[in-house]
């Protein structure tokens, strides 16, 4: 990742776009943006204007072929939050989510044999649904498991609404599969306590960690057993078959990248290496360096650039040193992280911080 594109993800008006095709590639349904502007219509709230500059009109949602980029859905979440003014506005779309916004996907989760199984086909294929976050399970503890999400980009204003519309959003299906008495243990966010923590602790009903070092939603994990009445192994069969034919509209290339960028997330402290990576995804070294070189990608370029938007997120939450920071992607010496960030970025640790302040 060049100095430029993440020089640009600082700046609260941009995101890296450069030679960065995720930025502006039409590939994501959009899912989120018809929530959100069915919530503005039900409220009596004008929404037309929010679509200027995008490229998109408010009647095109309706068209179910209509793919969007990052870029544009950006664009239209920002004009929405300073249309409304309002905190929570994610958690406002979010929470009145349910199976059916998910169509096909939350057919196929509605018809899974256990909770774990509607949890894991919900995450596998994410995309389908129009997140714009990454999404992975974690195991966090003996008896803990979580739902965690990754930015695709270090987007500080945007992250608030994204977590709170995908997190708000799963758990009201997670009480539509399991019952309304299921709750979650804690939630976990790298950003600042906001203005309306009091409308997550209505919503969520669990402890809060703001300022954490993730972005994850934590269960006990013997939810997973939990059977579902309206399991159908027939209809979630056809269901998760036209999922798959949705999934990763760029082909096998995309979907590679997309795997390695998930464990290099999920592995940083430990300085994976291309063939941890390869073992780890079941390849040669060889295969790996291939597959990923046909979609004109390089290894290290990719685990630098994971590397830094991590970096930049926990910057960005405030609430660790730079030292932490740098242990927390794999740097053992602070010295060592500081010369790195320089070289991704542009700027040290500490500029950058104060740049997102």
């Amino acid at each position: 990742m060049t100095s430029v594109a993440v020089s640009h993800a600082i700046d609260d008006a941009a995101v890296p776009a450069g030679t960065d095709a995720r930025y502006t590639v039409a590939e994501t349904p959009p899912n989120i943006l018809v929530h959100l502007t069915q919530l503005a219509l039900s409220r009596g709230q004008r929404c037309d204007g929010w679509f200027a500059g995008s490229g998109l009109t408010r009647e095109q949602l309706n068209d179910p072929t209509l793919r969007i980029s990052y870029r544009q859905a950006r664009s239209v979440i920002r004009r929405a939050l300073q249309a409304t003014g309002e905190p929570g506005l994610g958690l406002a779309v979010g929470r009145v989510e349910t199976l059916g916004s998910f169509g096909l996907l939350g057919l196929a989760m509605m018809t899974s044999a256990t909770f774990g199984d509607a949890m894991q086909v919900g995450i596998t294929h994410h995309r389908v649904s129009g997140s714009l976050l990454d999404v992975s399970f974690e195991v966090v503890g003996q008896r803990e498991v979580a739902l965690a999400v990754w930015p695709r980009f270090n987007d500080a204003p945007l992250l608030p609404f994204l977590c709170e519309e995908l997190f708000a959003s799963s758990l009201a299906i997670g009480r539509e599969l399991a019952g309304q008495n299921f709750n979650p243990l804690r939630l976990e966010l790298t950003y600042a306590r906001p203005a309306c923590a009091d409308e997550y602790a209505d919503f969520f009903r669990c402890e809060l960690v703001f300022g954490a070092r993730h972005n994850q939603l934590v269960i006990d994990a013997q939810w997973l057993e939990h059977r579902l009445p309206t399991h159908n192994p027939l209809t979630a069969q056809q269901a998760l078959a036209l999922c798959t034919q949705q999934h990763d509209v760029d082909g096998p290339q995309q979907e590679i990248v997309a795997s390695v960028e998930r464990l290099l997330r999920s592995h940083l402290r430990h300085q994976p290496r291309l063939p941890d990576v390869a073992r780890m995804l079941n390849m040669s070294e060889r295969s790996l360096r291939r597959r990923l070189a046909e979609g004109g990608r390089v290894f290290r370029e990719i685990h630098d650039r994971v590397r830094a938007e991590r970096a930049l997120e926990l910057l960005h939450g405030g609430t660790l040193s730079v030292a932490e920071i740098g242990l927390e992607i794999g740097f053992s010496d602070p010295r060592e992280f500081r010369r790195a960030f320089k070289r991704w970025t542009g700027m040290p640790p500490r500029s950058a911080r104060q740049h997102a302040a």
